[in-house]
């Protein structure tokens, strides 16, 4: 099965890499045509299933991924149509605005995630999205181009919970948006912005593609570290033009902090049995979600043992495959046995589990 090409920002949780090896265990199934993408991210899973003509439900509870799944599941106009707004918002003269105050920065000032040049551009184009007053599908192609376009300009490792302290090469260049890769889709498709628990309460699957955020198995790791609401709080602001209070060197928006936001699966605590919360949540959403066939992807940075998912997944159905994929050497393989598990060796993989219910 040749791999659609797909796109996205700088991410943690990319699945990029990730893709062939499950489209090479999907396309050994029959009779899909309804997928879930539970934890769909940057979407490049639900665009990959999407163009391939599977009827994709994309979910996730970040406002970032609503838009870009909507970009391309849902948005229907001509790329003519978009292209004419596109031009429009790149020749707009920069303004200095609240972006600028809080995310530009000068020479002397390079510990900030972009060029005050790029925030002003960033400040004019984002109120003038706003009152072009589009159609929500419309609003999320050019909100998807601009945090595009930002990334390729951006001061930072690919996260905004940190600066880097001399200006990166990208930065120096004059953001510039360019209409997304986007596609005529063929199935029926969704994009819904929820609780992944009330997703699969209230849908049913031929197969659903669950990739939870894993935390860390480090016990001296706060959550805060990893949780994705912190990591891209900046998209979050840009989206919703809200002007949130602020917090910390990075600039963080209020809501991000460890009280407000976070998954439970990234939890980093145990229950009273002694048991990880984060894995007392997986099984429960494997138990209950609706689908015929369930792809899990797992990383050996997370907190499961073998013991543990093994137990999950034999009491929620039958385990058809199991593959670790090693990225440095780029190759999937069936485990050697089942004594070859998350954190046995040091190494970090990830791992594919596939199993019928």
């Amino acid at each position: 099965m040749e791999i659609p090409k797909t796109e996205g920002i700088k991410y943690a949780g990319s699945k990029l890499r990730l893709l062939p090896y499950i489209f090479e265990l999907v396309g050994n199934l029959t009779g899909i045509e309804t997928v879930l993408d539970g934890f769909s991210g940057s979407t490049r899973v639900s665009q990959a299933f999407a163009k391939l003509g599977y009827s994709t439900t994309s979910n996730d509870i970040s406002a970032w991924s609503e838009v870009f799944a909507n970009c391309y599941l849902t948005s229907s106009n001509s790329d003519a149509y978009y292209q004419e707004i596109i031009d429009f918002l790149n020749n707009l003269q920069g303004i200095d605005g609240w972006f600028t105050e809080n995310y530009g920065g000068n020479d002397n000032d390079a510990k900030k995630p972009f060029q005050i040049k790029n925030t002003r551009k960033l400040d004019a184009i984002r109120d003038e999205i706003d009152r072009l007053n589009l159609a929500w599908e419309d609003k999320c192609v050019l909100l998807t181009s601009l945090i595009y376009a930002l990334d390729k300009v951006d001061n930072t490792l690919g996260h905004y919970v940190a600066y880097l302290t001399s200006w990166s090469t990208r930065s120096h260049k004059v953001m510039q948006l360019k209409l997304p890769q986007r596609f005529s889709p063929t199935g029926n498709n969704r994009v819904i912005r929820d609780d992944v628990f009330n997703t699969v309460a209230n849908n049913r699957f031929d197969l659903a593609y669950l990739d939870p955020p894993y935390g860390s198995n480090n016990e001296k790791m706060p959550p805060s570290r990893v949780r994705y609401a912190a990591y891209y709080h900046l998209w979050t602001t840009i989206i919703q033009n809200d002007r949130p209070t602020l917090f910390g060197k990075a600039n963080r928006r209020e809501d991000s902090r460890d009280g407000y936001c976070g998954s439970v699966f990234e939890e980093f605590r145990k229950n009273k049995n002694g048991d990880f919360m984060a894995m007392e949540a997986l099984r429960k959403l494997i138990d209950e979600t609706n689908t015929r066939y369930l792809l899990l992807s797992y990383s050996s940075g997370g907190r499961a043992t073998k013991e543990q998912l093994l137990d999950i997944i034999s009491n929620s159905g039958h385990l058809l495959e199991v593959k670790l994929i090693d990225h440095r050497k780029n190759v999937m393989s069936n485990m050697r046995s089942t004594n070859d598990w998350i954190n046995s060796d040091g190494k970090h993989n990830e791992y594919l589990f596939l199993m019928e219910k």
